[in-house]
């Protein structure tokens, strides 16, 4: 995870790139995304569609990605998480993605309301990297090269 963070850390805003083709290995239901501009993106940093169901029956919803490039040892609060709630539209879903994690009360907040909102901390990132086979320092750094250069 450090490395991922150390890699993003000059540029921040580079992890949505990162974060939305992370959600892709995770789901390969994810059926297209686009990068928001860096400013005034309304709190969606990346705006994706998700294929649900067969190859008879299938509808695609939209979904949001608010990415967060921070420390390890840097929790998100109730603050960083509302902005991406606030911001979600009718019948979509958010993705919350940190390199780090998201503090105890922000985390409750989203079970106990029953907001449509998936945490993605740095620990699935690392489970997302190892069931992609980029389960090396070596492997990482040239995926991290060769996809976000």
């Amino acid at each position: 995870m450090r490395d991922i963070y150390e890699y993003f850390k000059p540029d921040p805003h580079r992890f949505e790139h990162c974060s939305a083709e992370l959600t892709r290995l995770m789901d390969r239901n994810v059926v297209s995304y686009e990068v928001t501009r860096p400013w005034m993106d309304g709190g969606r940093d990346v705006l994706g569609r998700y294929r649900i169901g067969g190859v008879s029956s299938k509808i695609e919803v939209d979904f949001a990605i608010e990415s967060k490039c921070y420390d390890i040892n840097h929790g998100l609060g109730v603050r960083a998480t509302s902005r991406l709630i606030s911001r979600l539209r009718h019948r979509q879903f958010g993705v919350f993605m940190t390199t780090s994690f998201v503090q105890t009360q922000a985390y409750k907040e989203i079970v106990e309301d029953r907001h449509p909102v998936i945490v993605i901390a740095a620990k699935d990132i690392v489970d997302v990297l190892r069931k992609s086979d980029l389960n090396t320092r070596d492997k990482l750094g040239r995926w991290l090269r060769s996809t976000f250069n």
